[in-house]
């Protein structure tokens, strides 16, 4: 029902969409559409990186200049010698992406089990490495635009009463800050039982 919809409907986000700095976008980002050639999804949680001790951007370096340079386009980076991650730049005039930590699978399951090599639902996009893996993300999406085979589509906004915001996960800076987003008791997100204390973003 919601690919019919998708292919119908729903309408990719325009370049403009992603002008907002990151901790703006990140909560409005949970509920929209990915899709990378034959699998889509829902977005369930997200990161919001700017230019905070956590950030690649907070020092200039050839690998963070997506983040400084544009907007609207993929920052695909590889991390621990073995994932990868990725992330859309956002903010016309400062250094900012959203990670995409986590998707709700909805169109070319198959392919993210095979990808994945795993049977499990649950275990196909719960957190930002999986992802990738399951979407077939890589390297060579790093600083393409969000459009064509690699887009992100729009979709209802989800109310905020549905949204907890909480500590960000596998950083050592800037762990303080609630910069971390998800839809409340989704069961596709990453292991909560990890982050900082959540609270819920309606209070």
């Amino acid at each position: 029902m919601l690919m019919c919809m998708l292919r119908t409907t729903m309408k990719p986000l325009p370049r403009s969409w992603f002008k907002g700095d990151a901790l703006t976008l990140a909560p409005k980002l949970l509920g929209k559409i990915v899709r990378k050639g034959s699998c889509a999804g829902v977005i369930v949680e997200t990161e919001a990186y700017g230019t905070d001790p956590a950030s690649h951007a907070f020092r200039s370096t050839p690998r963070s200049a997506p983040m400084r340079d544009t907007y609207g386009h993929w920052y695909v980076y590889f991390t621990y010698g073995m994932h990868w991650c990725a992330n859309v730049t956002t903010d016309a005039r400062n250094a900012g992406a959203v990670l995409i930590r986590a998707v709700e699978p909805v169109e070319g399951i198959s392919l993210m089990k095979r990808r994945r090599k795993t049977p499990l639902m649950k275990d196909l996009c719960s957190g930002p490495a999986k992802f990738c893996e399951a979407f077939g993300i890589t390297g060579k999406e790093n600083g393409t635009p969000v459009k064509g085979d690699f887009v992100l589509y729009d979709a209802p906004a989800i109310a905020p009463e549905d949204i907890v915001s909480s500590g960000r996960i596998g950083i050592s800076k800037g762990t303080e800050l609630p910069w971390r987003f998800y839809i409340k008791d989704n069961p596709f997100v990453s292991d909560v039982r990890r982050a900082a204390p959540s609270r819920d973003r309606s209070r």
